[in-house]
C-alpha cells in the first residue's frame, strides 16, 4: 500500500475540496500502474506553528512548508536510478497544482517496506499484476482469498 503522511501547517489543507483533490491525483499514480485504489492511504496531518521547525528553526507563516513521508508497500521498485526518478518526477507532478504552484516549500521522501509485513483486514494482499490481485482492483476492497478459491465474490 502506499501511504502518504502529509504534514502541513495551519491554513493550509484546510477544507475536504482541497484535501480529496491532493488524494485523488496521489492515488492516480498508483491506479495507473494497476494497483487498487483502496490500497492508497492519505493522511493530512496539520502541524501548528510551533511545532514544526527547519533547522532548529520555527518557519514563517508567510510561506507554508509542506513535509511528505511515503511508504511504499505493495510494490518495490527496482533499484535503478532511472526508476527512481521516474517516480519522484510523478510524485512532483502530483504535487505541483496543490503544492508547488501555491507557493509552497516542500519535501519528501519515499520509504519501501517489505511486503511480506504487510496485510489488510488479517489478509496477505495478491502478488502485484495476479489475477487475485486484479480482482482486488476490479472490486475496489480486500477480497479474502478463500472467497476467490471457492469462486465466491
Amino acid at each position: 500500500m502506499p501511504l502518504w503522511l502529509i504534514f502541513h501547517p495551519d491554513g493550509t489543507f484546510e477544507d475536504d475540496a482541497s484535501k480529496e483533490a491532493l488524494a485523488t491525483d496521489v492515488t492516480k499514480i498508483y491506479t495507473s500502474a494497476g494497483l487498487p485504489a483502496f490500497y492508497v492511504v492519505t493522511n493530512f496531518i496539520k502541524m501548528s506553528s510551533n511545532t514544526m521547525l527547519v533547522g532548529g528553526k520555527k518557519l514563517s507563516k508567510a510561506k507554508p512548508f509542506i513535509r511528505i513521508a511515503i511508504e511504499h508497500i505493495a510494490v518495490r521498485l527496482p533499484d535503478e536510478d532511472a526508476t527512481y526518478k521516474r517516480v519522484s518526477n510523478r510524485v512532483d507532478e502530483a504535487l505541483k497544482p496543490h503544492v508547488a504552484d501555491k507557493g509552497y516549500d516542500w519535501e519528501f521522501h519515499i520509504d519501501e517496506t517489505e511486503r511480506r509485513l504487510w496485510k489488510i483486514n488479517g489478509i496477505f494482499p495478491p502478488a502485484f499484476g495476479s489475477d487475485e490481485e486484479k480482482i482486488w482492483v476490479k472490486e475496489n476492497y480486500a477480497v479474502p482469498l478463500e472467497n476467490l478459491e471457492k469462486g465466491n465474490l
